[in-house]
């Protein structure tokens, strides 16, 4: 037992040595007045929440200049920030004064950023990973040790929160203690936590539809009066936390409004700086700009995301179980990322947490996504100075998944739909084939990646194109992006409901 604990403790600190050596880098705006970066913009909402008085926060006015890195995130969020800010003026009254504490960067105030993700990380997200990892009943001790270390060194997360710095560590753990709460029969505490995340960051929108068909389903699977119990309870949940957490801005109309109205900034665009989605590809040869309004480009975004989140979401309601669960929250999430309205490029961590859970059964296309997940974000992290931070972590999460998944086939075409589908209907056709297609495939993408990559550090764009390797990092990573989305789909639709899994094992008992 003692030798079992000690593994996994040496598996957290790994964990936690390589964020901390992460977040001695560079950080997002780190020296550059006047508006700084997203560091900046963390430390100013503890400066606004402990400053002034809460109908305050999201307004703007003398003492709010909301085009300063004005509060654009729920209300957790914000408790939080005024809990982090509570203390930092604690030690250090300097660190949140208003006004005269904008653009503040010293050692001690990064160092106590740094913390404050890390608690964050070491409350929320790691007891989730950890618990998820342990939960998987056919796995070995040693095989959810390492498979833990494998998740809690996903790359993407650790550059954005340690790095570049963001907290989304705390939506994501969020998120995950929910789908261990659903996965295990516990729908009540699981829509609680999921609204949790959505309380504290709104791209958890991104999930919300494969809970909520998921949830309906499985009550519509059971008798009408137990199932229209459960739907019931589940409800209550979901309003009560949302009541707990909103409860101080609902006392007037105009400030519930005034929230909503700064978590959903439409007039900020279809999407900021260079996204890797379908529209800002597409920007490229369309300029939807000179022939759509603003309104015009809402609505059409809705309309394809809308329409995206059909095919996953109807299997997933009349077929529910949890693979398909899991499978839905990636594809859900995808389409979000590549259709939705004001897009930013971290938005690509809220698919890459349902592909990490989905690492032990297919860490081949996992392993994949989650690289090129990473590399679609380089044009950031090469502006806040963090590419060889980048390039190590990512070296370091292959090399984890190629050591912590042994025995783990690396085989792409196991439970591929295509070659189960050619292995029944073209049986001429060599199985072998589509491995060496898919495995060319891959480092053929991880080539392209690197070669990109190694252009928009090396070699000045042209003049004339100044934003050339950004646009074609963000047009490579989507392409991969659509067949990502298309590959899932496929294997959420293919993939038996519970119903017919658990018919097909009382066929092999017969």
């Amino acid at each position: 037992m003692d030798t079992r604990f000690g593994t996994l403790c040496t598996a957290v600190v790994f964990a936690v040595f390589v964020r901390w050596a992460v977040s001695l880098n560079s950080y997002s705006g780190m020296g550059k007045p006047p508006m700084y970066g997203d560091y900046e913009a963390q430390r100013h909402w503890m400066e606004i929440t402990t400053s002034l008085p809460l109908k305050q926060w999201y307004f703007n006015g003398t003492d709010n200049d909301l085009l300063y890195w004005g509060l654009d995130y729920p209300p957790l969020t914000a408790y939080h920030m005024w809990l982090c800010g509570k203390v930092a003026g604690w030690i250090n009254p300097d660190w949140t004064a208003l006004f005269a504490s904008h653009g503040y960067e010293s050692y001690e105030h990064k160092l106590f950023m740094r913390y404050s993700v890390l608690i964050g990380d070491i409350v929320i997200y790691i007891p989730a990973v950890l618990l998820y990892c342990f939960l998987q009943k056919k796995l070995s001790h040693l095989q959810k040790v390492l498979l833990s270390c494998v998740l809690l060194l996903f790359p993407g997360l650790i550059i954005i929160d340690y790095g570049h710095f963001q907290y989304n560590s705390i939506s994501l753990g969020l998120t995950l203690w929910a789908v261990i709460a659903i996965s295990h029969g516990h729908e009540v505490i699981g829509s609680a936590a999921f609204m949790l995340a959505l309380c504290y960051k709104q791209m958890s929108l991104y999930h919300a539809m494969p809970f909520f068909c998921y949830l309906l389903g499985k009550c519509w699977e059971q008798r009408w009066k137990k199932g229209f119990v459960s739907l019931c309870c589940i409800g209550v949940s979901v309003l009560a936390t949302f009541t707990f957490v909103w409860l101080p801005f609902l006392t007037e109309k105009d400030l519930f409004l005034q929230v909503v109205h700064r978590i959903f900034p439409v007039a900020r665009g279809v999407f900021e700086d260079k996204v890797s989605n379908f529209w800002c590809s597409l920007s490229v040869v369309v300029k939807f700009r000179n022939f759509m309004s603003q309104e015009g480009l809402l609505s059409l975004c809705l309309a394809t995301t809308l329409l995206g989140l059909v095919p996953s979401s109807l299997d997933l309601l009349f077929r529910p179980s949890i693979a398909k669960f899991k499978l839905a929250l990636v594809n859900s999430s995808l389409v979000f990322f590549l259709f939705s309205f004001q897009v930013h490029e971290k938005s690509i961590l809220l698919p890459a947490l349902p592909v990490c859970l989905l690492l032990p059964w297919r860490p081949f296309t996992s392993t994949w996504f989650l690289t090129i997940a990473t590399f679609s974000m380089l044009p950031l992290l090469i502006k806040d100075g963090l590419v060889i931070a980048t390039l190590v972590t990512s070296v370091l999460f292959i090399i984890a998944v190629e050591l912590g998944l042994q025995g783990v086939s690396s085989d792409p075409t196991i439970g591929c739909p295509v070659c189960m589908w050619s292995s029944k209907n073209l049986p001429w056709l060599p199985h072998r084939m589509f491995f060496y297609v898919v495995k060319s495939a891959f480092y053929a993408s991880l080539m392209g990646a690197l070669f990109l990559g190694l252009l928009s550090v090396v070699i000045p764009p042209p003049s004339s194109l100044p934003d050339l390797w950004p646009v074609l990092i963000s047009v490579y990573s989507c392409l991969h992006f659509i067949g990502f989305t298309l590959y899932y789909h496929i294997v959420q639709l293919m993939a038996p409901g519970a119903k017919e899994t658990t018919a097909q094992k009382a066929k092999k008992t017969q």
